[in-house]
């Protein structure tokens, strides 16, 4: 029998929502608060993997497969929209046509590293909570909250930013963002613990809903 969910379709708008804003606004731009330097979209990217940790926990893994790909389609549409309208000749008489191709002009290997790194990263962070929920028997969320969010994020991180900017950046820049953003995001995850209990309890309670993966296909490229 079909389930129906009342917050399942709401998650998944701000999931998009947040991994469009936070690639097409904040992925290329190197910021420095402090003597931290990192990439701008540390300060929201990390919401997707809240987001995704919720509903693999509430709803279970093909559940959450099916957002993931739901971004990444939505990923995939923003980028070609994006090359088309930049690419498109301006109005005579529009001055604005470099800041335009600045801001959305991204190249084609940083939107494939992106797209790429997503992909990967979601699926393990998302794998990794529904194995360790079995594993123990849905008891101390927080470990595979943040257990899944060390491994999501170590993929994303080591697939985007040497396919990205290697020979672009350099290294040092390269390698201290990479190390800067991976500890920044994986140290959002536990800040946001608390939060996620209380959406997770929530959520579990309203939607009468707790899965365990204990039968699921785990492959990526179904969305049975």
């Amino acid at each position: 029998m079909h389930r129906t969910y009342k917050y399942y379709d709401l998650i998944m708008a701000a999931f998009v929502t947040v991994l469009l804003c936070s690639n097409l606004i904040g992925a290329e731009k190197i910021i420095k608060v402090g003597p931290i330097t990192c990439g701008a979209g540390i300060l929201f990217f990390p919401i997707s993997y809240f987001f995704n940790d919720i509903l693999t926990e509430v709803y279970g893994y093909a559940r959450s497969r099916k957002v993931v790909w739901a971004g990444f389609t939505a990923l995939i549409f923003a980028s070609v929209m994006a090359s088309v309208v930049v690419n498109l000749p301006p109005a005579e008489g529009w001055v604005h046509q470099h800041s335009f191709e600045v801001v959305f002009g991204q190249t084609p290997r940083v939107v494939v590293a992106s797209i790429t790194a997503f992909f990967c990263g979601e699926f393990m962070n998302s794998y990794v909570l529904a194995k360790m929920k079995v594993w123990t028997n849905g008891k101390h969320l927080w470990t595979r909250t943040i257990g899944s969010t060390v491994a999501g994020e170590a993929v994303d991180s080591i697939i985007f930013y040497p396919m990205a900017f290697l020979g672009f950046w350099p290294m040092n820049l390269l390698i201290t963002v990479l190390i800067t953003n991976y500890t920044l995001k994986v140290l959002w995850e536990v800040f946001s613990t608390p939060a996620t209990y209380k959406i997770v309890a929530f959520l579990k309670k309203k939607e009468n809903e707790d899965y365990y993966d204990r039968d699921t296909d785990f492959s990526p490229f179904t969305l049975e």
